[in-house]
């Protein structure tokens, strides 16, 4: 495949993710875990960083951070998700909605490979915002794990 079809390719591809993002109303779309390098080049923003070697049966872990003042129902994920494997062609995508996890794991999305940002600005305070909560918790759930555990994290 030459290299005008692989950036045509590259281009639907981001453009059909756009369009699931307004479509969900979707601020941020972030890929984090063993494949988000992989998929991050797929859609055309990878940073260029050295892709672990994919397996079918791997999933791909996907963030959303949808309107702050929206909800995705239940049947909503699942039109979602399983929009994302077709438009990613992926067998499983494990969907995570930031404003519902935990803080720790919400930073972890945030630090994966931006997919899409509806602002790009938004999406910069977005990822601020996790991860703060997730520093300024950290003492919090040292000293927890540490009356729990016994021992130091």
């Amino acid at each position: 495949m030459n290299q005008e079809a692989i950036e045509t390719q590259v281009d639907v591809l981001s453009g059909r993710l756009a369009a699931l993002a307004r479509r969900y109303s979707l601020l941020a779309v972030y890929v984090f875990g063993s494949r988000a390098t992989e998929i991050a080049e797929r859609v055309g923003v990878g940073s260029g960083g050295e892709a672990a070697a994919s397996t079918v049966a791997s999933d791909v872990d996907i963030g959303v951070q949808p309107d702050w003042k929206r909800r995705l129902s239940a049947a909503e994920r699942v039109e979602l998700t399983l929009a994302l494997e077709s438009e990613l062609g992926v067998p499983r995508v494990d969907l995570v909605v930031l404003p519902e996890v935990n803080p720790f794991l919400a930073a972890e999305v945030v630090r994966g490979e931006l997919l899409f940002a509806r602002d790009q600005i938004e999406e910069s305070e977005l990822q601020l915002y996790y991860l703060r909560r997730a520093g300024d918790l950290a003492p919090f759930f040292r000293e927890h794990w540490r009356d729990v555990v016994g021992s130091e994290l």
